[in-house]
């Protein structure tokens, strides 16, 4: 019987190494919470995740995004770890692995692989971190942006605020009086599509409102966690047989489906 993995084995065999970063990547992702990661997306590879986002709107229709979350004005899907070998190496990309290790810095596993599109007027959401405890001087959260589509300023690209990675979560609240209104030091996302933004879960950040008449604004969200918290879809419960015949056990590791 082959031993069991650890995160560090885990991300070796997937291919991760520290140089993978650039300096100015983990100087990024320290100080002002996030980083973005160009080119990562090939265009053959765009093209095939782009094509099976709009089949998965189309077949599911009013379920879509059911399995963790429904949101009035977007299209949302859900569990895409179950939905095509175009997203296995969606969770498992060396560069995306090494920023979310030097966010969490210890163990972590998938939280859950989801995809969001803003409709045009639609897509505005107020400014949140996604963990709801006090800045312990440890990051348990890390969530990576994947565009399918240019992010612009017009057809609603994400907004992080630098450095709220290191405010309190608890004072979020006191701090944000109203959290869809503009922050006086919020920076837009605006990247081309194949870019990867990777931003500390712990900064406020948010979706802004789609003002085109027509634009699309696709995006995965392959977001990851320590490995001790509850995933946002428990992958035990959904992982199918063919999936997980068809990913190597680093993979399995991550999604925290490698048993026996």
């Amino acid at each position: 019987m082959e031993g069991e993995l650890d995160t560090q084995q885990a991300l070796y065999q997937l291919g991760v190494g520290t140089d993978l970063l650039t300096k100015q990547n983990r100087d990024e992702l320290d100080e002002k919470g996030y980083t973005v990661l160009p080119g990562l997306i090939d265009h053959q590879w765009l093209e095939a995740l782009r094509a099976r986002f709009e089949e998965l709107c189309a077949q599911e229709g009013s379920r879509a995004g059911l399995e963790v979350h429904q949101e009035e004005g977007t299209r949302r899907l859900a569990d895409l770890v179950n939905k095509g070998e175009m997203f296995d190496n969606v969770y498992t990309n060396p560069t995306v692995l090494a920023a979310v290790y030097h966010v969490i810095r210890k163990d972590f596993k998938l939280g859950s692989l989801n995809a969001r599109d803003a409709l045009p007027g639609e897509g505005l959401q107020g400014l949140h971190p996604d963990w709801d405890g006090d800045y312990d001087g440890r990051f348990h959260v890390c969530n990576s942006i994947w565009l399918l589509d240019d992010f612009t300023e017009e057809n609603g690209c994400t907004r992080l605020v630098p450095g709220t990675h290191i405010i309190p979560a608890t004072n979020s609240k006191a701090v944000l009086s109203d959290p869809m209104a503009p922050h006086p030091q919020e920076e837009y996302l605006v990247a081309p599509a194949g870019s990867i933004a990777v931003f500390n879960s712990h900064v406020w950040h948010g979706g802004t409102l789609n003002r085109t008449r027509d634009s699309k604004r696709r995006a995965l969200h392959c977001y990851f966690m320590e490995r001790e918290y509850e995933q946002q879809l428990n992958q035990r419960d959904y992982i199918t047989h063919e999936t997980w015949e068809r990913i190597p056990r680093a993979a399995r590791y991550i999604l925290d489906v490698d048993l026996d």
